[in-house]
């Protein structure tokens, strides 16, 4: 099972959208992507548990953490076989983590918990929670969106992990992450001359 939870070899820059639901994470990383003519990964989860909702009106369980991880994950290294440049993530195993936390009373399975840690992003865009909240069928957090914001910041803050917060409307999130992205294509292509 590890293996399957760990990035394969890449030379891109991987960039991470991060945090609460309903934050505006896929919205700008298609922008993102479509800007920079290169790949963007959606998000699993969401596809996976809206398929198990529709068919058993289910929700997530714990037992689902490890099968999310790991169409995740696939996703992810189908997505980095096709570009050298870069890669927005609409989300990525760390986010997992931060759920299962969250939803199962600070349990996370083993395997997720190390391998979340391990893997590797060049940045990651924290998305703050002044989008309007919208409701479906998997949204169930409307009013702790503060308190799950400061769950994703102190993840990444506590593993000392790359990031910068994004605010405001979708042209000044657009803006400042992709300030922060140029400087980091810029950055590689100095190191890598």
């Amino acid at each position: 099972m590890e293996e399957k939870l760990r990035q394969h070899p890449s030379n891109c820059v991987k960039v991470v959208l991060f945090g609460p639901e309903c934050t505006g994470k896929t919205t700008l990383s298609k922008q993102l992507a479509a800007y920079y003519n290169t790949q963007y990964i959606s998000e699993y989860m969401r596809e996976y548990l809206q398929k198990k909702w529709d068919t058993t009106k289910e929700v997530c369980t714990y037992e689902d953490m490890l099968h999310i991880a790991e169409g995740q994950m696939k996703l992810e290294n189908e997505g980095a076989k096709k570009t050298s440049t870069l890669l927005f993530c609409d989300t990525n195993l760390l986010e997992l983590k931060v759920y299962s936390e969250v939803y199962y009373d600070g349990a996370v399975p083993e395997t997720l918990n190390k391998i979340s840690l391990e893997n590797v992003y060049d940045l990651y865009l924290l998305t703050y929670i002044d989008t309007p909240w919208i409701a479906d069928d998997l949204r169930d957090k409307p009013h702790e969106r503060e308190e799950m914001f400061l769950r994703f910041k102190e993840c990444l803050d506590t593993h000392n992990l790359p990031y910068i917060v994004l605010k405001g409307n979708k042209i000044s999130r657009f803006e400042k992450a992709s300030t922060h992205i140029n400087q980091l294509i810029e950055d590689k292509s100095e190191y890598n001359r």
